[in-house]
């Protein structure tokens, strides 16, 4: 386990060295999203931290198209997901995310999921929270594809993350796409 939180941090350095300087790569990542996303109509997205892939332009795109959207809203260890609407608020960690709502989540045909990095097993390695692994715990069966996005690819050949860690179909980076299918 410490070996996995070092290796988190060092990842996290390189992504603090990116972020001021990251409006094309946000911008070649986003267009690989919206191609990878193709005709599906319900969306899980994020809202972005300052280190992760700014997607703000695509949920706009998305929106435009009357494709639903959802995105986290925090709950204790966990999160739910909400209607993506505005305003959104900032909460807890600096998070902006809408306001509550009770709408049940039947299927998600795509999952946008941040990383800081992966490993081998195509795994990821989050900011050390669990939010995403227990969410994804309970709802994996609703999620037809996950995707994983990151300004750049911090990969492990050994193995640093656990069987609880959610895994995805695909990553897409500045370094290209991995296609698991």
């Amino acid at each position: 386990m410490q070996h996995k939180n070092h290796f988190r941090q060092h990842c996290l350095g390189r992504l603090q060295k990116i972020a001021p300087h990251s409006y094309g790569i946000d911008k070649r990542i986003t267009k690989a999203l919206y191609d990878a996303i193709g005709n599906a109509q319900t969306v899980m997205l994020y809202i972005p931290l300052g280190i992760e892939v700014n997607i703000m332009p695509l949920i706009g795109i998305l929106r435009r198209q009357k494709r639903t959207l959802y995105v986290p809203f925090m709950e204790g260890k966990s999160f739910r997901l909400v209607k993506y609407r505005l305003p959104l608020q900032v909460k807890k960690f600096g998070i902006k995310e809408p306001k509550f709502s009770k709408e049940h989540i039947k299927n998600i045909d795509v999952a946008i999921v941040p990383i800081i990095a992966t490993d081998s097993t195509l795994r990821r390695v989050g900011f050390g929270k669990g939010m995403y692994d227990r969410f994804f715990e309970k709802n994996r069966k609703k999620i037809k594809k996950t995707i994983f996005v990151t300004r750049t690819l911090c990969y492990s050949k050994s193995i640093m993350t656990q069987e609880h860690d959610i895994s995805a179909n695909m990553l897409i980076s500045k370094e290209g796409i991995i296609d698991q299918a």
